[in-house]
């Protein structure tokens, strides 16, 4: 009895052990678990801190894989981390080595990468386009041990795949799933924070285009290697290429034809560091003045860095005609001064001499040639001073009741002289209704029929017709239909758009002479702007080209309207308009 009792009880003492013993393993077991989850959740804090202390705001995938791979002997083993990353133009297989392999095991890596990189973007990559970059551990040909543990994960950006990064060993069934959890983790968060940077960029980009875009100067920027990131519609215009697609720096090289060295001049902006401007450069039709300039980045300590270059390409087409009409305009006034001021002084020297008779028939006309030069020149400075008060907005109407029929008579009267020795036909169309009195300040509507009456005789044939017409629109009234009964026959549509609904007196002059060119329209009224003459034209005085330019300045003095409308060959009218209110 006794024996049984003291078996029951070393049992009972055995069984406690093993429950204790079972109990203390349990426990050691579940602690080493929560030991490993713990490493592996520090390793994935630390490698998630490490990307972004390192990484910042960086785009640069091959940077980011380059701290996931080399932080990952932390927390797996491997014989070989390695990723492949896709490039324009060729795909980057890099491999590190934790211990010695033979070239079989990096290559059976490459090939199962491809592999892979094929099924995901369903396309084939050649051998020949991979770049290898080894790293860590020396080839040894004579290891023979094969791939044996293996698994992939590709590199997301964006919803596109990037690459693929690898991880490989000699030894089987070492990956588990745990391992592979924390990788596909790490890898994904920080592809999705590139992803997030990266749409910000893009975002930026476009606002970015969108202001280049619409700049008038033609815009380009390129990186260190020379690639052209960004462009503009007026660059491509600049060289001639506004529909190719995919412009290369090449493509400015060869379209400048030598004329600028464009990417000498950028290499010189990029390594010194410095601005370059061009002299005037002719490119088609246009002028341009070339700017080179290097595009700076302050870093946050201060650090200035070149990020690449920027072009531009400013259009001084307009500055170099204006500059053009000046030098001419400076002729015209010298040659005009010289004459009558060469003839007064001529003349008064002989005054001065008293060698010519006072009463004689000579003398009268010696002294009409003074006049009449004298009364030219100061003609010529009434028009200069009068576009100085335009342009300084200093120009006054003196309004003061006139009767613009009587006014227009007197100047066509006046032009009547001139029109029959060119043999041309001028008359005066005055139509009923017009008021007996308007308010207008009378010298400038003298100077205004001067100058549109004298413009027609000019550019019209011998035997041809200049009519001046006047008549009041009503309001209401169909203007067109108005001024064909005042008796206007070009058949041009007369552009008057500010008169709807209010009345105004219209005067046309209208010639059916050499007409004007549609492209030469735009600078009728330009200052110092005169149109290209033939040579009947020529033979006739040449104006200052300040005549319709002061013109236009009385008539908007008077709250009016001024234009024209022409047909080449077949004749020009001239209209401006009074209002009546």
């Amino acid at each position: 009895m006794e024996f049984f009792l003291i078996i029951a009880l070393a049992i009972i003492a055995l069984s406690s052990w093993l429950y204790v013993l079972r109990k203390d393993s349990l426990f050691r077991f579940d602690l080493t678990k929560k030991k490993e989850e713990m490493d592996h959740k520090m390793y994935e804090l630390a490698i998630l801190k490490e990307l972004g202390d390192r990484v910042g705001y960086s785009l640069d995938v091959k940077q980011i894989v380059d701290i996931i791979t080399g932080s990952l002997h932390q927390f797996i083993e491997y014989s070989a981390v390695s990723y492949m990353l896709l490039e324009p133009e060729k795909v980057i297989f890099r491999v590190h080595l934790e211990k010695s392999v033979n070239r079989k095991f990096v290559n059976d890596i490459r090939n199962r990468m491809l592999g892979s990189l094929s099924a995901l973007l369903d396309r084939d990559f050649k051998e020949d386009h991979v770049e290898e970059i080894l790293s860590g551990a020396i080839i040894i040909d004579e290891v023979e041990e094969p791939v044996r543990s293996f698994f992939n994960i590709p590199i997301v950006i964006g919803g596109k795949v990037e690459g693929i990064l690898t991880v490989a060993h000699t030894q089987a069934g070492l990956y588990k799933e745990d391992e592979m959890t924390i990788l596909y983790k790490i890898t994904n968060q920080a592809s999705q924070a590139v992803t997030r940077l990266q749409e910000v960029v893009e975002a930026e980009q476009k606002k970015l285009n969108a202001m280049v875009e619409s700049m008038t100067d033609g815009v380009f920027m390129t990186d260190l290697d020379y690639r052209i990131g960004v462009i503009n519609p007026a660059a491509q215009k600049a060289i001639g290429l506004q529909d190719k697609d995919d412009i290369t720096i090449f493509d400015f090289i060869d379209n400048l034809g030598g004329k600028f060295d464009i990417r000498g001049r950028l290499e010189e902006s990029l390594k010194l560091n410095k601005t370059y401007a061009s002299e005037r450069v002719l490119l088609g039709d246009r002028f341009f003045q070339i700017f080179v300039s290097p595009v700076k980045s302050i870093s946050e300590i201060g650090k200035e860095a070149i990020l690449g270059g920027v072009v531009i390409f400013h259009d001084v087409t307009t500055e170099v005609e204006l500059e053009k009409i000046r030098k001419d305009f400076t002729s015209m006034l010298v040659h005009e001064l010289r004459s009558p001021l060469d003839g007064i002084k001529k003349i008064s020297s002989l005054l001065v001499k008293k060698t010519l008779d006072p009463n004689s028939e000579r003398y009268d006309e010696y002294i009409k040639m003074v006049y009449q030069n004298s009364s030219n020149m100061l003609d010529l400075v009434t028009d200069i001073l009068d576009v100085a008060k335009l342009e300084s907005e200093n120009f006054e109407v003196n309004k003061e009741p006139v009767d613009i029929k009587d006014l227009a008579e007197e100047r066509v009267s006046f032009y009547d002289v001139s029109a029959k020795n060119s043999n041309i036909k001028l008359s005066l169309m005055l139509s009923e209704g017009i008021p007996d009195n308007i308010l207008v300040d009378s010298e400038g509507i003298k100077h205004a029929l001067n100058n549109l009456i004298s413009n027609a005789l000019k550019f019209t044939r011998e035997s041809g017709e200049v009519k001046v017409i006047v008549f009041p629109h009503r309001e209401g009234e169909d203007l067109q239909v108005e001024a064909r009964n005042a008796g206007y026959s070009l058949g041009e549509y007369i552009p008057i758009e500010k008169l709807a609904g209010k009345p105004a007196l219209i005067v046309l002059i209208s010639d059916n002479g050499f007409g004007i060119k549609e492209s030469e329209m735009k600078n009728l009224f330009g200052k110092f702007k005169q149109l290209k003459q033939n040579a009947e034209v020529l033979k006739k005085q040449k104006g200052t080209g300040l005549g319709l330019v002061i013109t236009k300045g009385i008539v908007e003095g008077h709250g009016g309207e001024i234009g024209a409308v022409s047909k080449e060959g077949e004749g020009t009218t001239f209209f401006f308009t009074l209002p009546l209110i």
